[in-house]
């Protein structure tokens, strides 16, 4: 079988499925790095990763929403990994939790070309929600 069904009901290359797999398993595994670190911050960030390794396998509303998921997924590995390059520091353990780190943006870099068409088509998305919303504002002003 070379096709798997996504949450809408397409078919998908097998290739996107062992992608968001990956995924899931980096995101799990530097999670559990940083709840095993203790102190307030590195619990945080343990929670921050397992809540979105849950949205990326999550059905319904969020499966469409994946693209969104995606990015904010790359925008929090972004953030830990440059707040340990100022603040953090130097151990084995950090350094390969920041490998991982590095592999799951790879990773993700590779499931949003996949998936969402690249960094152009996602830039459109967003511009289309931001046009979108401006929109609502802009006609929930109007009404009162």
């Amino acid at each position: 079988m070379s096709a798997i069904a996504n949450g809408l009901g397409t078919q998908r290359p097998i290739v996107v499925g062992l992608l968001r797999s990956a995924v899931v398993a980096l995101t799990l595994t530097t999670a559990w790095i940083h709840s095993t670190l203790g102190g307030p911050l590195f619990t945080l960030n343990a929670i921050g990763y397992s809540v979105l390794a849950v949205a990326m396998v999550a059905p319904g509303a969020i499966a469409r929403s994946r693209w969104l998921v995606r990015l904010a997924l790359l925008g929090f590995v972004s953030m830990t990994i440059g707040g340990w390059i100022a603040f953090g520091a130097r151990f084995d353990l950090a350094y390969i939790d920041k490998g991982i780190e590095a592999i799951l943006v790879a990773v993700l870099f590779i499931e949003l070309w996949l998936e969402d068409g690249g960094p152009i088509a996602v830039a459109r998305r967003i511009g289309g929600l931001l046009q979108d919303a401006l929109t609502t504002v802009g006609s929930a002003g109007r009404a009162h």
